[in-house]
């Protein structure tokens, strides 16, 4: 696969990833939305094309730094969420420079945390355990956030799907020419850059205001345990198996956690419902 097909394939992967959970935000809840932005997809086509172009080895030590690069991914949330709250025109949706600045504030402290992250040198277990605390620490930062749900919904018509292609489209060719820029030494940092979750907040803030992207960034932290799985998969399977077999397992890893994390959850809160009747 040469540096353009991947290109062409990872575009139109992230956009249609994006443009469907920006439905799901719609149609379902930016809740759900959230839970999902953390499914490993600019991780997995990256990790994937380090296995492929350069090798699995190559492929597997990068997928270790992509596991400390997720908490750089979790400092452009809560950025994103602090600049917005402090924006007197966050609340209603239609403006572009509402989201523009806490998005562009995001990528910035994305950066600084990525770069201060680029001097560590970490094996499996310890690069493991540095996104699973800092996830527990932002679950926690964001648990005043509340859940809003989303009453109007927009249309959808052609208009509507290109103008979130072309918003996603730009935002993922920019993240990709900058990512190819810095060389393989960021590699694995940069493959936990939140490409998809970046245009998503975008769109949704200003179709819906911030209160609905809020709410994606609220349940972001617990569905990112997912490329931590796929991280971690990556970094055993692909040397041991190959890059597509590898690939698949880290998929079925990260499924797995998506589907287990939501059954707890749902148990939780029907044992909460049954506590509450009781009372």
């Amino acid at each position: 696969m040469t540096t353009g097909s991947f290109l062409i394939l990872k575009l139109f992967i992230s956009i249609g990833f994006v443009v469907a959970l920006s439905l799901v935000a719609e149609h379902v809840s930016p809740r759900v939305a959230g839970l999902l932005s953390g499914y490993p997809l600019g991780a997995a086509i990256a990790l994937f094309f380090y296995g492929i172009e350069i090798g699995p080895d190559f492929a597997a030590q990068s997928a270790v730094y992509t596991l400390p690069g997720l908490v750089a991914t979790l400092c452009f949330v809560w950025i994103y969420l602090q600049v917005s709250l402090r924006r007197k025109e966050q609340s209603a949706p239609g403006a572009w420079r509402a989201a523009a600045v806490p998005a562009l504030s995001g990528v910035a402290g994305y950066l600084a945390a990525a770069w201060l992250l680029h001097f560590l040198s970490l094996s499996r277990l310890p690069a493991a355990l540095l996104p699973v605390g800092a996830i527990l620490v932002f679950a926690r930062l964001f648990k005043k956030v509340e859940n809003a749900g989303i009453r109007r919904k927009i249309a959808l018509n052609p208009r509507v799907l290109f103008v979130r292609a072309v918003c996603a489209g730009a935002m993922i060719l920019a993240i990709t020419g900058a990512a190819g820029a810095v060389g393989t030494r960021w590699a694995g940092l940069f493959s936990a850059f939140p490409v998809t979750l970046l245009p998503l907040l975008v769109i949704i803030h200003v179709s819906h205001g911030a209160a609905a992207a809020h709410t994606i960034i609220k349940n972001f932290p617990a569905g990112l345990g997912a490329i931590v799985a796929y991280a971690l998969t990556v970094s055993e399977a692909y040397p041991a198996a190959g890059v597509g077999p590898g690939t698949l397992m880290a998929f079925g890893a990260a499924t797995a956690y998506l589907l287990t994390f939501q059954w707890m959850r749902n148990r939780l809160h029907e044992a909460s419902q049954k506590a509450l009747r009781r009372a």
